[in-house]
């Protein structure tokens, strides 16, 4: 069992470094060709920070290899051996959360080397090093809080219940639903400032749209994220009562009122066909899978690592695995996601009104250039890997003509140059 165990992480790791592999290959070719949506200059940067991405992505991979290999191999037995409480649930908890504090102090090299090597020299950093290591303070303390009571919850239930893998994946499930309903507070509290969206005309305008899909807010606020990242976003944060649109100050400072309302019309298309609700349906079936599967593991798995069948040896097995589980559920989700985007693309040209679809595009093209998105991939990449169609398919979808924005992106590079 274990080395099947063993077979399927290593199979998993193959898979993604072979994606990963095609990918380099492709658009390292693809950059030598005509530009696309960019300018030539662009094109080139894009694909390079898409290249040096994803040689970051391999070495963390390979580095998460080893992580694993370590973890079957003595990691599990080593905590089992040397975290010591009376009290079991203590126990638990202290052996589960040293492991998630061991694995987080592993990728934050990698994390420090995306913010202030790979962004820096791509010019999407803004935050200063106090200010990360501020963020990933809090980000920790958060971690070992709310992690240590989800694992505690997760331990009772454990305990009490022959069943327990079931009712482990409905309090799981509903932990992540609470989550999105208080994720927008908890950014607000804690890394983003939010403030009330000042410019009344614009709010005005979003209100609008809203009430034309029945989306009920509690209101419109911006982000200073300019303070941490150059990228332009948004966002719809919440459930229920707690809804909110987010800002980010970048995106109202590239964007037109009427592009930016295109990008807003987009997102109300997801909640209007209920992507939303769809999404978390995806994730609980994927969980549900997880937890079915480790809820069910043969004792010979325990005996061959050489562990006790304990809590905590079920809750760091699952999520050693949870990657594995979520790469295979994710050509599924990307399938499902993708027709959604397209539908929110029509929903959004649609509630833009005369032209809507231009300004969809114009501001699809704002982001490809603002965030340095290399507009083309491998096929495979794309069936492992994206959520979102390709910004070119997007664009033929909406009927706009490629060519024009590609003289476009040149015009705006010769006024550069000038």
């Amino acid at each position: 069992m274990l080395m099947t165990i063993v077979g399927i992480y290593t199979l998993f790791v193959l898979i993604s470094l072979y994606t990963s592999v095609m990918q380099i290959g492709y658009v390292n070719s693809a950059k030598k060709g005509k530009a696309v949506l960019l300018s030539e200059n662009d094109f080139i940067k894009a694909a390079n920070y898409s290249i040096a991405k994803e040689r970051m992505n391999i070495a963390s991979t390979f580095v998460d290899y080893i992580v694993f290999i370590f973890w079957i191999g003595a990691g599990i037995k080593f905590l089992e051996q040397n975290v010591s409480y009376e009290n079991e649930a203590l126990l638990n908890i202290a052996v589960v959360m040293s492991f998630v504090v061991i694995n987080s102090l592993i990728s934050l090299p990698f994390s420090y080397y995306e913010k202030f090597v790979l962004d820096e020299k791509f010019g999407f950093n803004k935050s200063t090093l106090a200010q990360w290591i501020k963020d990933t303070l809090i980000s920790f303390v958060m971690t070992i809080l709310f992690g240590a009571l989800v694992v505690w919850g997760i331990y009772m239930i454990i305990s009490s219940f022959a069943l327990w893998w079931l009712w482990s994946f409905l309090f799981i499930f509903a932990v992540v639903v609470l989550i999105n309903m208080l994720y927008p507070t908890f950014r607000a509290l804690f890394f983003d400032k939010l403030t009330p969206l000042q410019n009344e005309e614009l709010d005005a305008k979003i209100k609008e749209l809203m009430d034309k899909t029945g989306f009920v807010s509690s209101g419109v606020f911006v982000s200073d994220a300019s303070k941490r990242d150059a990228r332009l976003n948004a966002y719809f944060g919440g459930l229920g009562k707690s809804k909110r649109v987010v800002l980010f100050d970048t995106l109202i400072e590239k964007l037109t009122t009427r592009e930016l309302l295109a990008v807003l019309g987009h997102e109300l298309g997801h909640f209007a066909h209920g992507d939303i609700y769809k999404n978390i349906a995806l994730v609980g079936v994927m969980l549900l899978g997880m937890f079915a599967i480790f809820g069910n593991l043969p004792l010979s798995l325990y005996t061959e690592l050489n562990i006790s069948q304990e809590p905590y040896a079920v809750m760091i097995l699952l999520m050693l695995f949870m990657p594995v589980l979520g790469f295979l559920m994710m050509p599924i989700m990307g399938v499902v996601s993708r027709h959604n985007e397209y539908e929110a693309d029509k929903t959004g040209s649609e509630l833009g009104g005369a032209g809507g679809e231009i300004e969809l595009a114009n501001a699809l093209t704002k982001l490809v250039n603002e965030n340095k998105s290399f507009p083309l991939s491998h096929p495979i990449y794309i069936f492992f890997h994206y959520t979102h169609p390709p910004v070119l398919e997007r664009l033929k979808a909406l009927g706009v003509d490629i060519e024009e924005i590609d003289k476009r992106a040149l015009g705006e590079a010769c006024q550069a140059d000038i």
